[in-house]
């Protein structure tokens, strides 16, 4: 991913875990916990990350995370051409903030990309300890 100037970016893409604090201020909250497998429950992919190649994968084969990437590439698109500017906000989160949204938020921010905007992308919690629940 190229680094980019903050005053160009359109869109800032951030994945989160619940379980560390609350979720942070954006336009567009993404919420996997509930609808999503969690890779956590897979105790050869509860220490991975989303940098790892199976979490990667797995979260991407879960049904349905296709789809919502491109309907949250279809909402931020509608938000950069609203006619207010200001970089638009997308967080996504899950329980640990590892896995599935790191995963969503990277593939989301890639998807962007290939749309030619130009998108920050932040991990708040991905380096934190596994939690234990």
């Amino acid at each position: 991913m190229t680094r980019t100037s903050l005053d160009d970016v359109q869109v800032r893409v951030e994945s989160f875990g619940y379980l560390h604090k609350k979720p942070p201020m954006a336009h567009l909250i993404i919420d996997l916990r509930q609808h999503f497998r969690d890779p956590h429950v897979s105790p050869e992919l509860r220490h991975m990350t989303a940098h790892d190649e199976p979490v990667y994968v797995a979260v991407l084969a879960t049904p349905g995370i296709a789809a919502l990437v491109e309907a949250t590439v279809a909402a931020a698109t509608a938000f950069t051409r609203g006619p207010s500017s200001g970089v638009v906000v997308i967080a996504a989160g899950c329980a640990g903030g590892r896995h599935r949204a790191p995963v969503f938020a990277t593939a989301l921010t890639r998807r962007l990309q290939q749309d030619g905007m130009t998108v920050a992308l932040a991990h708040r919690d991905f380096s934190k300890p596994v939690v234990h629940r």
